[in-house]
Formats: structure tokens, C-alpha cells, sequence
């Protein structure tokens, strides 16, 4: 699930599982585990875009320092 969408969609999902009360208990912590790994995985893909709209809106200095990463996301996942 490389795509920013497609993994939002899997954390609305499994929030979804999360507040079923038919769900087992096990489930429930499989799947909220889960869905932290996914918050924050689309918590820094979300500070990267950030800062690129920051780049774009403020431009940067020439410095190579002080340019910052512009790839939005990982290409390994």
C-alpha cells in the first residue's frame, strides 16, 4: 500500500473494525496496532508535503543546506 489514498482508506477500515462491537478482542488490537503504524507512516508522508508547500510558497536560498528533501514519499513502502 504505497499510495498515500489507498492507505487512508485501510486506516478508515480499520477504525471501522476497532469501534464494531461484535469484534473480537484480539482483532481489535491487531487491527488498532495497525492502524498506528499507518497514522504515523502518513503522519511524516503529511510533514513532508508540509514542507514542500513551504518550499514553494517561500522559495529557498541557494545554499544546499537549506533546501530540504522535496520526494514526498518512499519508494520501498
Amino acid at each position: 500500500m504505497k499510495n498515500f489514498e489507498s492507505r487512508l482508506e485501510r486506516l478508515e477500515a480499520l477504525g471501522e473494525i476497532v469501534r464494531k462491537t461484535d469484534t473480537s478482542l484480539d482483532e481489535a488490537v491487531k487491527s488498532f496496532e495497525e492502524g498506528i503504524k499507518l497514522a504515523r507512516g502518513l503522519e511524516k508522508d503529511l510533514e513532508k508535503i508540509e514542507q514542500r508547500i513551504e518550499v514553494l510558497m517561500n522559495g529557498t536560498e541557494d545554499d544546499d543546506e537549506s533546501k530540504p528533501d522535496l520526494a514526498l514519499f518512499d519508494t520501498d513502502g
